[in-house]
């Protein structure tokens, strides 16, 4: 149980950081850039971490490190500036709320982890709580921008759940900061190509900028996603995608605490539902790891069955 604690504590280092960024990238970071911001954030944050891991994709990581790349960063990232443009950061947090659901679902599916009752549970306290934290009904709704809030809610939780199952059986073997590396840095080179069409020559970059960029690639995008995705190895897919409820909260505690209002009565409400949802969803001891037992035996099945291309 120690350990299940310690890796929870460890993936929780991650929608915290992703919390925090809301205010860095509104507060240090040029507007008008999305894409390029998304390649900025992605290609450094996965040059660093390759230089840490010094090892380069072999066999089958090399076209699964360009779809995770797409799933996880670059189509990601994409999706998420247009949903932050077209839609209330409210909405869009109370879509991607939903994320914790989708994954529980997939990996069901895809790796075998079945969902307990008690997931699926967290999962709906926690989204409505993330949801009286910040929906109103004045919160505007343009489809465009819900569309791209549910493709980035699905392709991320798709993602996470693909890189659990080829991390195991035949990519056990692998690093989780070498591929995560890998991942960074195919989906920022993607971003590249498409931020020069879209948006023309790169921006300027003052001091405060270098300085907002280097949190967010440093802390924001190579900690964070290197702890979440060590976390996906260690803990059922539906835990993690309930502990990532964390980042809609950070993004709410820190904005409260800046600004110097405090929190109303529904404020805590939701807060309250969020945390008790996350606890729900906490690993079940005995019974979860003989269920992951039986998963990585049929997950090793499957793989033997279809191989690999």
């Amino acid at each position: 149980m120690e350990g299940i604690l310690r890796w929870g504590l460890l993936t929780a280092v991650a929608p915290v950081a992703w919390g925090t960024n809301y205010f860095v990238t509104h507060e240090f970071l040029p507007d008008g850039h999305p894409l390029y911001g998304a390649a900025i954030r992605a290609l450094p944050a996965g040059a660093l971490l390759l230089a840490v891991g010094r090892r380069l994709p072999r066999g089958a990581w090399w076209w699964r490190s360009v779809v995770l790349g797409v799933l996880n960063m670059g189509g990601f990232f994409a999706l998420v500036y247009v949903a932050a443009q077209r839609l209330p950061t409210s909405l869009a947090s109370v879509v991607m709320a939903l994320s914790p659901l989708v994954m529980a679902l997939i990996a069901w599916g895809l790796v075998g982890e079945r969902p307990r009752v008690a997931h699926l549970a967290g999962a709906a306290v926690g989204a409505g709580g993330v949801g009286l934290m910040l929906l109103t009904a004045s919160a505007a709704v343009d489809p465009v921008g819900v569309l791209a809030s549910v493709g980035a809610m699905g392709m991320s939780s798709l993602g996470y759940v693909l890189a659990k199952r080829w991390s195991s059986g035949d990519g056990a073997g692998v690093d989780v900061l070498a591929s995560t590396a890998w991942q960074l840095v195919a989906g920022g080179l993607l971003l590249v190509p498409c931020a020069v069409v879209v948006e023309g020559a790169p921006p300027v970059l003052d001091g405060r900028a270098l300085l907002g960029f280097g949190y967010v690639t440093v802390v924001a995008t190579a900690v964070a996603f290197a702890a979440w995705f060590a976390g996906l190895r260690r803990l059922p897919a539906a835990t993690v995608g309930l502990i990532g409820l964390l980042n809609p909260v950070t993004g709410v505690l820190l904005g409260t605490a800046l600004s110097g209002e405090a929190l109303g009565g529904r404020e805590w409400c939701g807060l309250v539902l969020v945390l008790g949802g996350v606890f729900l969803g906490r690993p079940g001891g005995k019974a979860e790891k003989g269920g992951k037992a039986a998963r990585g035996n049929g997950a090793r099945g499957r793989v033997g069955v279809g191989g690999e291309k």
